[in-house]
């Protein structure tokens, strides 16, 4: 097994897709060149958007009422496109803010528009989800409520999406494809690919159609939905690579059992290495609400941070990269997403034990 990369990302690709990538870099299906060397406007890329489109909607269970593109600029640029496009002339959105990430889009969000606070963990260091029944909305219907599913740096995550009134938006980069939900429930959900997708430089947006013509006339044109959902995300020439590179690894998803079967994989993963942290007597510490832990970033702390650091350091050396916590919160974070096999995370189950008694 190759180095297991731990990092919260850019993160694990799983390895038959790195080596077939690898495999088809210079001379992509005979045609005597790299598929980066192709034009987005060929049958080739064509083939393999309509290809990746297929699978997300085979796989999260797209219907015909949603668009399906792909964005530059990772999730936050969706912190600001979403407000200049969705918040309705007057009117106000609501956020849940429950990690760093959400308190970035609803500080975006304020320059376009009234933001309303409905619900924070803020004030408890982030360590849980907030329990819908506490929840403040407003009596009248908002723009939308956006939520952040999973928060890689506290290491929470929604483990059932709220009943809205308002269109319900999802920032889901960090637990897209790990899981089953009801894309009906949502009016818009969003995904950096750098961690459950493909590399780096591909933003998944799964839109429904009758929000698109909400956007204002003044807002700039590579800014708007509606320019990527008109031309088939080939208005100007996309991330090439990068769809593909989603392409193969929504084929890999297939082929593991698609979204039950990954759900399946991960359940057991996480439940292992909680298992380990929980069952340490106290030498690792998990700071999350049990009703709020992650299956994506298992975070959790060492008696001191010296330690710490020397559990990083001697992990690397172990085969074993991208441990240490975010640097806002410290600590150690293992990001466990759906290409990081399940002997992974054994062996760092069993370097953890090792670790305890020798220090």
């Amino acid at each position: 097994m190759r180095i297991v990369n731990f990092s919260a990302g850019p993160a694990m690709i799983p390895t038959a897709v790195m080596e077939r990538a690898q495999k088809e870099f210079c001379d992509y299906n005979g045609s005597g060149c790299g598929l980066m060397e192709h034009s987005h406007r060929g049958p080739l890329f064509d083939e393999i958007l309509a290809r990746a489109n297929s699978n997300i909607r085979e796989i999260l269970g797209v219907s015909d009422e949603y668009e399906v593109v792909y964005i530059q600029g990772g999730a936050s640029m969706q912190f600001a496109m979403v407000p200049m496009n969705l918040m309705l002339p007057g009117g106000y959105a609501e956020y849940a803010d429950t990690g760093t990430w959400s308190s970035k889009a609803m500080k975006e969000a304020k320059l376009f528009g009234e933001v309303k606070c409905i619900a924070s963990s803020k004030e408890d260091k982030y360590t849980y989800i907030p329990s819908f029944d506490k929840w403040q909305p407003s009596t009248k219907e908002a723009s939308y409520l956006h939520i952040t599913s999973n928060n890689t740096i506290y290491g929470t995550q929604y483990q059932e999406f709220p009943e809205a009134n308002a269109p319900l938006i999802a920032d889901m980069s960090s637990d897209i494809m790990s899981r089953r939900f009801d894309m009906n429930k949502f009016a818009m959900i969003y995904a950096g690919a750098q961690k459950n997708l493909g590399p780096s430089g591909v933003t998944l947006v799964i839109i429904r159609k009758d929000l698109i013509a909400r956007t204002p006339a003044n807002v700039p044109t590579m800014l708007r939905y509606a320019t990527y959902t008109d031309n088939n995300s080939l208005y100007n020439t996309p991330p090439t690579y990068g769809i593909y590179m989603l392409a193969l690894v929504t084929d890999w998803v297939k082929e593991q059992g698609g979204i039950d079967g990954i759900e399946k994989i991960n359940n057991a993963k996480a439940a292992a290495l909680y298992s380990a942290i929980d069952g340490s007597d106290g030498y690792y510490k998990n700071p999350v609400c049990p009703c709020s832990r992650s299956r994506m970033n298992v975070v959790f702390r060492l008696p001191n941070e010296e330690l710490e650091a020397k559990f990083v350091k001697e992990a690397k050396a172990a085969g074993m990269i991208g441990l240490k916590g975010h640097r806002s919160v410290g600590g150690i974070r293992a990001s466990i997403y759906n290409a990081v096999p399940m002997e992974g995370v054994e062996k760092l189950i069993d370097f953890m034990a090792a670790f305890k008694k020798a220090n």
